[in-house]
């Protein structure tokens, strides 16, 4: 394909230099964003009078016969092409003619190539959060099924104080919702439209940035020329919100892996979502949280890349920054991959409520109960809590736990218990007595999933 910007050469460009510059194999998925900007650009030369509105017209008529044949397979790319731009209007040109060639009027490669990015991200960032809204959902009607099924929680992997696992599972709903809530502002802060800044210094033409901005759903034009084509901070923000979003599903497959362990038997993960072992018949593996693990240390490779690109470059547009969309594009690849198995994952599994319990029932994680009894009783919480980790040694010697524990060896390491002492320390007691506003007791997790229910229900 002969190149747009051939005439100040007197050569042709070395075949392993066209592919290294080549980008239409990942640029490529913004076609339809490409020719959505093309036909909003035509329509405002045409109603600007820069160009004919009969070429206008035409310019318009054309493109839109190309994407209707990208879409059904009758067109197919050009892999030799530079990119998805050049591709796109050297097809108008052999269709349109001359009118096909007007279409670059007042217009650059650079802000033609700012805006797609943008656009597409406002496309794909719509999808993640369609699909993040869904495990949303998916996790506040697994916590409404649990909120009387009792679980240990941890501090360094080891069982501190009682929960439910309907409050542990809230727990990363408003992780995600958070994850939802930074995609969104990023997404905010990036819908303006960079169109009509030219290479970096704008154009000479009476062109109207506010009709293309307004066509294609932007808030405004970016105000400042040399910043709507030299800057990616963008693709910076929203591959940080997924590398933060990665980070939350990776710390839940931790929890998973464990959980599905022999050791835990907390859950059972259903068929569908686990594989075995070449070797081991009795293996059934968490494949799909592993696999999530290990692609959120891509995410955040993206990210890096992302940053790194952008940290030496001077004004305007430079070339490094066609690496931007190879890496915003896998980090999104990536998430949509993730959240689209998660999901039907989290909703498939068994949970083992018998299990949980009687995890819960040992480690002693109602001990901070049982020294807030003496401080209740007027102790000092310290004294009291010196007086309750002796009892915790002595139920270790003997093999016993709080519960177990004769009320006579209470009353030797302390005068002040009685036998209410039992009903006090109780996993039940301990939960339900923990009503402070975002605790774990049935009345505060029942006022959470209420909140989360309407966070969600507004995005």
């Amino acid at each position: 394909m002969a190149k747009m910007w051939a005439g100040r050469f007197s050569k042709e460009v070395d075949e392993t230099v066209n592919a290294f510059n080549s980008s239409i194999s990942f640029d490529g998925r913004m076609y339809r964003q490409d020719i959505r900007g093309s036909i909003a650009h035509a329509t405002m030369l045409g109603d600007c009078g820069i160009i004919p509105h009969a070429d206008a017209k035409k310019i318009i008529e054309g493109l839109k016969g190309i994407l209707a044949d990208l879409d059904s397979g009758a067109l197919l790319m050009d892999p030799t092409a530079e990119d998805i731009h050049m591709f796109v209007e050297a097809e108008l040109t052999r269709r349109s003619g001359d009118a096909g060639k007007r279409l670059h009027t007042a217009r650059s490669r650079n802000d033609q190539v700012a805006l797609d990015i943008r656009l597409t991200l406002r496309d794909e960032i719509a999808e993640v959060r369609a699909l993040l809204k869904k495990l949303l959902q998916t996790l506040t009607k697994l916590a409404a099924q649990h909120t009387e099924t009792v679980m240990p929680g941890y501090t360094h992997l080891q069982r501190a104080q009682p929960v439910t696992l309907a409050h542990h599972l809230l727990a990363y709903v408003w992780m995600l919702l958070r994850d939802d809530g930074r995609l969104a502002d990023a997404v905010k802060r990036m819908n303006y439209c960079p169109l009509g800044a030219g290479a970096l210094a704008g154009t000479t033409y009476p062109i109207d940035r506010k009709q293309t901005a307004a066509l294609l759903g932007f808030e405004a034009p970016v105000p400042n020329s040399l910043d709507a084509v030299s800057d990616r901070d963008f693709c910076a923000e929203i591959g940080n919100a997924l590398a933060l979003l990665m980070v939350h599903l990776s710390r839940f497959s931790e929890e998973i892996i464990l959980w599905c362990s022999w050791e835990f038997r907390f859950i059972e993960l259903d068929d569908a979502y686990a594989t075995g072992s070449s070797i081991m018949p009795q293996k059934k593996n968490p494949d799909v949280t592993e696999l999530i693990r290990g692609k959120t240390g891509r995410v955040i490779g993206d990210l890096t890349t992302l940053l790194t690109m952008l940290k030496g470059l001077p004004l305007a547009y430079n070339k490094d920054m066609q690496e931007d969309k190879g890496a915003i594009f896998d980090a999104i690849d990536q998430v949509v991959l993730c959240l689209k198995t998660f999901d039907p994952m989290l909703a498939t599994m068994r949970v083992n409520k018998e299990n949980l319990r009687a995890a819960a029932a040992k480690g002693f994680i109602n001990a901070t109960d049982c020294a807030d009894y003496l401080v209740k009783k007027g102790l000092p919480f310290r004294d009291a809590y010196k007086i309750t980790g002796t009892l915790v040694a002595k139920c270790i010697a003997e093999g016993l736990t709080l519960e177990t524990l004769p009320l006579e060896a209470y009353k030797e390491a302390c005068p002040q218990f009685e036998e209410d002492v039992y009903q006090a320390i109780a996993l039940e007691t301990c939960l339900n007595g923990r009503i402070s506003e975002g605790g774990p007791s049935a009345a505060a997790v029942k006022e959470q999933l209420a909140l989360a229910d309407a966070a969600i229900g507004a995005l």
